[in-house]
């Protein structure tokens, strides 16, 4: 799953810029915070079990908590955004004054669409509030609350009335099963040979169907799941990283430290003190 907000902390804000063909290595869902993000550059695709849909610079794109997705490029050029996420209970003093059935249909579109002029007023709000994020004030998440609010109202108040289109999803449901799968006995590095078994495939077959599907090899997609997981027992216990190596499939702590690195640019010790500090992208 992503990353959960960081302890003690209802709301984060993050503004980042991606690569060319950046796309999140694996399938994932947040339990324990909505996102609300603004595309500033590029063309984004959002990959569910059931369907997809695409938004592009100008767009706003919600998320709400269990909604198991992937995001991948769907034009060349650098992806940029900021993105918001916040707890319920952030949010309940809007949901008390305006109702929890106008905070669901706020949730029920996972992306609005808004004139040139409205955009522009959006992109605005949400440098702001990334600008507020940074002050590390006492009131700081009082005024994000405004920020946030005033946000939603905009949204529901100025969207255009257009319909999300939505597309089959890629994904079978074979694969999804070894997805899940993988996603439930990862830490016991199970072979392709065992998942395509468990599924019905051979593993020839396995292969070439998960590399179509997913744009990435079996093993690779794996290494993500493991990397993933490491990164939230980083994040969130004070396991040692030799005990994490255990909890997570690596035979050998300094391979993981090796993958680790290679993967998010960081030794283990160094994304712990990020993540402590609450300076880890989103």
């Amino acid at each position: 799953m992503p990353a959960p907000l960081p302890q003690g902390k209802q709301i984060i804000v993050h503004y980042g810029i991606y690569e060319e063909h950046y796309q999140m290595k694996s399938m994932q869902m947040s339990t324990d915070h909505y996102n609300i993000g603004i595309t500033l550059q590029g063309c984004r695709r959002t990959v569910t079990p059931h369907f997809s849909y695409c938004y592009q610079a100008g767009d706003v794109a919600l998320a709400p908590p269990y909604l198991l997705h992937r995001t991948v490029a769907e034009s060349d050029g650098p992806y940029e955004r900021i993105m918001v996420k916040f707890s319920y209970k952030f949010a309940e003093p809007f949901i008390r004054e305006m109702g929890q059935d106008v905070f669901d249909r706020l949730y029920e579109n996972y992306v609005y669409y808004f004139t040139p002029e409205t955009q522009d007023k959006i992109r605005h709000l949400f440098f702001d509030m990334y600008e507020e994020y940074q002050k590390n004030t006492p009131y700081r998440e009082f005024i994000l609350q405004g920020m946030l609010f005033r946000l939603f109202t905009i949204i529901m108040e100025e969207h255009l009335p257009i319909e999300v289109t939505m597309y089959p999803s890629s994904l079978t449901p074979r694969i999804l099963d070894a997805i899940n799968y993988m996603e439930k006995y990862y830490q016991t590095n199970i072979t392709m040979e065992e998942v395509a078994h468990n599924i019905g495939f051979s593993p020839s077959y396995f292969s070439r169907l998960f590399h179509a599907q997913l744009g990435m090899s079996y093993r690779t997609y794996l290494s993500n799941i493991q990397i993933r997981n490491v990164q939230l027992l980083l994040a969130n216990t004070d396991l040692s990283v030799s005990d994490i190596a255990k909890e997570t499939g690596y035979v050998h702590v300094d391979y993981l430290s090796a993958q680790f690195k290679k993967k998010t640019g960081m030794t283990p010790s160094q994304y712990r003190k990020q993540s402590a500090l609450g300076l880890l992208p989103s």
